[in-house]
């Protein structure tokens, strides 16, 4: 049975490991904070001390951690990842993080001998519970259809985007489109508002064309009733876009819609709205047009 490594177990990780661990395999996890791994000793799931022993009883390791430093952490640091690997490893990096990041991370474990697949996942908690994300690996493809059994007990669908650093550009992508699409429609419900427009009757006109989706859809129901609980944190929106910024800068595509974005997260982060869900962009817009998009 093929035993896999499951490293990072927060609100992401925590439901994908699970997943893992109904699919079948032997599982093993490891979380830098250990209350995180307690329900997972409490159902019998092995838990390791460190990321090297970890690495060291697994022929798969999976790793989904907050950013770039996080990941360099996990593997560079004493008992890290790095000291566990051998060539008979596959090490599937799922975290957001750049791709500049990406590629230095996928050289630290190309001279351990290992196999690298950069493999993040779009989605939210939901999905991450249902096992519906979308796998975005990018790697060698013998070496993707090695653990595709596994992204496959976390996503579906599991996308091949190509070499090492297609899974990230392609993360950046989608997050950029999802960035710029509720910065977007957050103007829009504000202007609507502002105009004294129904909330619910915005909804409805935008869910009866060629607008509709179900981001606005989900996320127009959650302004209309007040909830801002994290589901996609604008923090976490604030950093891709960033991530999505930088790459841009790397291979000169203009990203002007994108920038525009960004800098209405940054304004929620700096009003404090930097942990709620990223529909809390809306926020500061609606606080200085002095309307909020709530359904009676």
């Amino acid at each position: 049975m093929t035993t896999v490594g499951f490293i990072g177990l927060g609100a992401m990780g925590a439901p994908m490991a699970w997943n893992i661990e109904d699919a079948g395999f032997d599982l093993v996890v490891y979380n830098r904070t250990t209350d995180r791994e307690q329900p997972f000793a409490e159902a019998g799931v092995s838990v390791a001390d460190s990321p090297k022993h970890l690495t060291e009883r697994a022929d798969v390791v999976c790793c989904i951690v907050s950013d770039g430093d996080a990941v360099a952490e996990v593997l560079e640091r004493d008992l890290g990842v790095l000291e566990g690997l051998d060539e008979d490893t596959v090490f599937v990096q799922m975290s957001t993080i750049g791709y500049a990041e990406t590629m230095a991370a996928a050289d630290l474990v190309a001279e351990t001998g290992a196999a690298f697949v950069d493999a993040p996942v779009s989605g939210t908690v939901g999905p991450a519970e249902d096992g519906t994300l979308v796998g975005l690996p990018g790697g060698d493809e013998s070496v993707v259809e090695a653990v595709r059994p596994i992204l496959e007990a976390m996503c579906e669908p599991v996308v091949h985007c190509g070499e090492v650093g297609q899974g990230t550009n392609m993360k950046l992508f989608i997050n950029l489109l999802l960035g710029d699409a509720m910065a977007a429609f957050a103007e829009a419900l504000v202007f609507g508002r502002a105009n004294g427009l129904d909330v619910e009757a915005m909804g409805t006109v935008v869910e009866n064309g060629a607008l509709d989706c179900p981001l606005f859809d989900i996320k127009g129901g959650t302004i209309g009733e007040g909830d801002f609980a994290p589901r996609f944190p604008v923090d976490y929106q604030f950093k891709d876009l960033s991530l999505a910024l930088d790459r841009a800068g790397e291979v000169g595509a203009p990203l002007s819609q994108t920038a525009a974005a960004r800098e209405a997260f940054s304004a929620a982060r700096a009003r404090g709205y930097g942990g709620e869900d990223m529909a809390a962009v809306i926020k500061p817009m609606e606080e200085t047009a002095g309307v909020e998009a709530r359904e009676e």
